[in-house]
Order: C-alpha cells, then sequence, then structure tokens
C-alpha cells in the first residue's frame, strides 16, 4: 500500500498527515517540490523478469520522463529474498543499512517502483515525509534533499533508477542520526 505519513523532525509521535490516498499524496509532496506519479502496472513483471524486458515495458513512460535527454544512464535495481542462500540475511541487512542514515544527493533521485516496496524519508525543514511506495509509483526527490531510504527487514523491491551521471547515487551523508528516531518502514506498514 502506498502511503504517506507526515511528522515533526522533532516528534515522530506526532502524526500530522496519513494517508494512502494517491490523490493526496502526490498533492501534499508536489506542494513540497517532490513528484509522485503512478504508472501503470505490467502484468507478470516482477523480480525474475530480465531488466531488458522491464526496460521495454516501460519504454514509454521512460521515454516522456527523459523527453530532455538529461539522464544518461538508467537501470534496474532489486532485491529479493533467497531463504536458500545462507548468506542472504547478511546481505539483506547490509543492503537495508546502507542508506538508513539521513543524506542528500548531487542530482535528483528518481525511482519507479516495478514490484515490492520501499520507503523515502523525505526531511523538509521542520517535517519528516515517510513515503512508502509500491508498485506502479514513480517519486523524484530533488538533488540536495535530506532524506533517508528503508527497504525493511525483508527487502523486496523491483526498481527503474534514473541517472544524469554514472555517480549519481553516491550519498553525501549528514551525520545526524535523525533517522533512528521514526518508524521503520516494517512498523509503517504493520
Amino acid at each position: 500500500m502506498t502511503l504517506l505519513q507526515v511528522m515533526p523532525d522533532s516528534a515522530a509521535d506526532e502524526v500530522t498527515l496519513r494517508t494512502d490516498d494517491d490523490a493526496v499524496i502526490a498533492a501534499e509532496l508536489g506542494k513540497r517540490g517532490i513528484v509522485f506519479q503512478r504508472w501503470p502496472l505490467m502484468t507478470g513483471l516482477d523480480a525474475a523478469t530480465p531488466t531488458e524486458d522491464i526496460l521495454a515495458e516501460y519504454a514509454g513512460h521512460i521515454a516522456e520522463l527523459d523527453a530532455d535527454g538529461r539522464y544518461k544512464h538508467i537501470d534496474v535495481a532489486r532485491i529479493h529474498p533467497d531463504d536458500g542462500d545462507p548468506e542472504w540475511p547478511a546481505k539483506a541487512e547490509a543492503a537495508r543499512t546502507k542508506f538508513l542514515d539521513e543524506h542528500r544527493h548531487a542530482e535528483d533521485e528518481v525511482r519507479f517502483f516495478v514490484a515490492g516496496q520501499g520507503c523515502f524519508y523525505l526531511h523538509l525543514g521542520d517535517e519528516v515525509l515517510a513515503t512508502v511506495c509500491t508498485a506502479g509509483d514513480l517519486v523524484s526527490v530533488p538533488a540536495g534533499t535530506l532524506h533517508w531510504f528503508d527497504m525493511g527487514t525483508r527487502p523486496e523491491f523491483v526498481a527503474v533508477r534514473f541517472f544524469e551521471e554514472e555517480d549519481g547515487w553516491i550519498g553525501d551523508f549528514t551525520g545526524d542520526k535523525i533517522s533512528s528516531g521514526f518508524p521503520t518502514l516494517d512498523e509503517l506498514t504493520a
């Protein structure tokens, strides 16, 4: 379920807005300069679908989003539970931990969720917007926006990523541990 929960940055337990209404989510994020769209779901796409098939299925939407040609690197990121791999829990924890602390990027962070879910926590001024994205959601976090990302304790998602530069995904971490005081993806969706 796509979800937006807004909280003061100083009081994570004070929820000022919680909604799963796509139109309200788009409007609230839009007021704050964040792009949120819903793209139609293509049936039969999952973690096992080859990257080229995913990109081909969404070629029209990708071309429209990249009409100005600014995205030089478009790829697909995926993580899927593998209970047959004894190293999976450690791999999952390492992947999750990588972006759990507040950071920013030098370019927009644009993601389209093909499957699964993840949560972008946007630290905008004196509020935090926990934005749970699920299949069909596109979010564009403007360059320089303080945020963190939680993929949950059992990460599972497939997302198309858009980059202007090859190293556009590198995070500039603030050192602020604000993220530790807010509900996790698992807690938000419980």
